[in-house]
């Protein structure tokens, strides 16, 4: 969530919004200011979305956006069918639903700005089926979608223009130069001819070196035809050694194939597959999910500080504890009986393991097969396309014995080397013996001429008589030690005859191994192929087979439906049969009551009823027809009738509301209103 947050404040300090947020002041935005940047985003995609939210309905903005996300094909994280929580998150300017939407359109906005584009020309407009009835409609919803299609079609060529990389300066450019070129061309070609019009027989010459030019081309065309036929051929030949190899080999395979072991070892491969597929592979998805979880679950949790390391240290160390109480526990508590069950538990776990160990060891030996089959098919490819030299198989043995003899001589002369080694550390160490056992005897002389006072007197003649004697001790223990060497060398060489003699038995017998082991391996290699070859056909073969079973459940299918179709419709003709005869037979009968129930009879009736009625409305209409005049007129006199007692409803109202204001009395030539 931190690097959603990060991603939106980055890019809203860009261009072309060019804000000035951290991710305090961003979070801390309320929703109205989080709905007008969503709305700024949506604007810089469609220009027309370029307005102030405060001077429109939240309905209006709310309805908008949702128009312009779903042109723009945004799926709202979550259930998809829960729209009205998104909706209303998005009235709220819920965060939730808000940062989504802005981290996608920012991960987005060229695209995005190229899809709004086109879909203000490519967004169909939805004409009503009946208003399409109209010829004039018609036809310019017909020129409308001629010109969407025609602007797909621009467009698509505008777009490999762009991307072509060509430009119209450059291409003047090239324009240019050309013409100039051209123009230096024409100037040359006539002073040429004027030179050679000066030249006699010149249409001759003219046409010998035409004819030279034209041979020299097609002596080069036919020299590097040639070369190629040569490089095809040669190429043709080794694809023809390999096809015989190959063939050889399949032959080989067919030969010596024996179904009882292909079924063993397609056996074989099954249970290990489906030990893979059911054991292994299940737990090893579910302890990634669970390091998934656990990681995401500390990427959630805030920073920790010191304390915290330090809670969690001794939280670890209770824990441990605990479980070394427990252990201690079940020590003192185990019996007999638990004993045996745990022997066999640790065979069983050590037999869990071994096979797990075997299983990734095979994992990762068809990771290696496959791999070096990858690598083989490449370099077959790329010598098939270059056309180059493959190596025989008895180069490639050469060149392994050279290997082998190689690396044989390097392990030799590694193994002299560390031997030296050795002797130079023996001799540096004896070395430094003999210089501390000197520098001992010559403090001890010095210390015992001191004490007898004639020091430096006797430091010739005792120095020359040490140095003969030490010589002479010296050559007695070379001499000795030279004996001791000699002797050693001996016994060393008898020992090393006597282990020679030995290990020949042996040595011979490994290397009779060794061939058996090189014909063993052939031997394998071989029936791999052969059961390779074979899987592949019984594969081919199963696929054809599923093939043909599907096609014929597909006509069974079709069979009984149209089975069942006929039987229902010959079940509704029969019916209809059935009805047609008893209809002719209560038709034909000479019962009247058979009759009656007769179709025809029924329906003659309903028409003879149907017939009166006419004639009875016919003969309504006409009277009111006749009568339509005096009719109009009487109702005229009734609506002036009604006019007229309304008046006088209105008058009497009006009376009855001035005697109650107040009355006029009329005395002596004077009006007096009394109220």
């Amino acid at each position: 969530m931190s690097e959603q947050l990060r991603f939106i404040v980055e890019q809203l300090n860009r261009e072309p919004f060019k804000k000035s947020f951290n991710l305090i002041t961003f979070d801390s935005l309320d929703p109205m200011q989080l709905l007008q940047i969503l709305n700024d985003v949506l604007a810089e995609i469609d220009p027309k979305h370029a307005m102030d939210i405060r001077e429109e309905l939240p309905e209006q903005t709310i309805r908008r956006m949702c128009a312009l996300l779903g042109m723009l094909k945004y799926k709202p994280p979550g259930n998809p069918s829960d729209v009205s929580s998104f909706r209303q998150g998005l009235v709220s300017g819920s965060t939730p639903v808000v940062h989504p939407i802005l981290h996608w359109l920012l991960q987005r906005l060229p695209e995005l700005k190229k899809r709004a584009y086109l879909a203000r020309f490519l967004v169909k407009l939805e004409v009503p089926a009946e208003f399409l009835q109209d010829d004039v409609i018609n036809d310019t919803s017909h020129q409308y979608e001629e010109l969407v299609e025609s602007f797909k079609t621009y467009h698509k060529e505008c777009e490999l223009l762009r991307t072509s990389g060509f430009s119209t300066a450059e291409i003047r450019r090239d324009i240019g130069a050309m013409e100039e070129e051209k123009d230096q061309l024409i100037k040359r070609v006539d002073r040429l001819k004027k030179r050679v019009d000066s030249v006699s027989n010149h249409q001759r010459m003219l046409d010998q070196a035409r004819q030279l030019r034209v041979e020299k081309e097609r002596e080069e065309s036919l020299t590097h035809q040639k070369q190629e036929q040569k490089n095809q051929l040669f190429q043709a030949e080794q694809r023809l050694q390999r096809a015989k190899q190959q063939l050889k080999d399949l032959r080989q395979a067919a030969a010596d194939a024996n179904p009882e072991s292909l079924m063993k070892r397609l056996e074989e491969e099954i249970k290990i597959n489906s030990y893979m597929v059911s054991e292994k592979l299940p737990k090893e998805l579910e302890v990634m999910r669970r390091s998934v979880q656990y990681l995401q679950k500390i990427s959630s949790e805030p920073a920790m500080g010191q304390a915290d390391l330090q809670e969690l240290e001794d939280k670890i160390k209770e824990a441990d504890s605990q479980i070394n109480q427990l252990i201690e526990k079940r020590m003192m508590r185990s019996d007999p009986m638990d004993d045996k069950l745990t022997l066999y538990r640790q065979q069983a776990s050590i037999i869990m393991r071994r096979k797990e160990s075997k299983a990734e060891e095979l994992q990762e030996a068809r990771e290696e097969l496959a791999s070096a089959e990858r690598d083989l098919r490449g370099r077959s490819q790329a010598q098939d396309s270059e056309g180059g030299e493959i190596i025989r198989t008895d180069e490639l043995k050469r060149l392994v014995g050279k290997l082998r003899g190689k690396s044989a001589m390097h392990k030799k002369k590694r193994q002299e080397v560390s031997e030296l080694r050795a002797e130079y550390g023996v001799l540096q160490r004896t070395e430094e013996i003999l210089k501390q056992r000197h520098e001992t005897v010559q403090h001890k002389l010095q210390t015992m001429e001191a004490e007898k006072g004639i020091s430096g007197y006797s430091d010739t003649q005792e120095e020359l008589e040490r140095v003969s004697a030490i010589k002479s001790e010296l050559d007695e223990k070379k001499g000795r030690t030279l004996d001791d060497m000699s002797e050693m060398v001996k016994k060393l060489n008898s020992m090393i005859v006597d282990k020679k003699s030995a290990l020949a038995p042996i040595i011979t017998e490994l290397r009779s191994l060794r061939q058996c082991c090189q014909e063993s391996s052939q031997e394998y290699e071989e029936k791999k192929a052969q059961y390779e070859s074979c899987t592949a056909g019984l594969e081919s073969n199963r696929s054809k087979l599923d093939q043909e079973v599907k096609a014929l459940r597909d006509d069974t299918s079709q069979e009984e439906n149209r089975y069942h179709y006929i039987n229902s419709m010959s079940e509704v003709i029969e019916k209809q049969i059935q009805r047609a005869a008893e209809e002719m037979k209560a038709y034909v009968s000479s019962d009247p009551q058979e009759k009656k129930k007769a179709i025809r009879e029924v329906y003659m009736k309903n028409i003879s009823e149907q017939e009166l009625l006419g004639k009875k409305l016919r003969e309504k209409q006409k009277l009111v027809r006749e009568s339509h005049a005096a009719n109009m007129e009487q109702m005229k006199l009734w609506s002036d009738l009604h006019t007229l007692m309304e008046a006088k409803r209105q008058s009497f109202i009006q009376s009855q509301s001035q005697t109650s204001i107040g009355r006029v009395i009329q005395e002596g030539g004077e009006d007096r209103l009394v109220l």
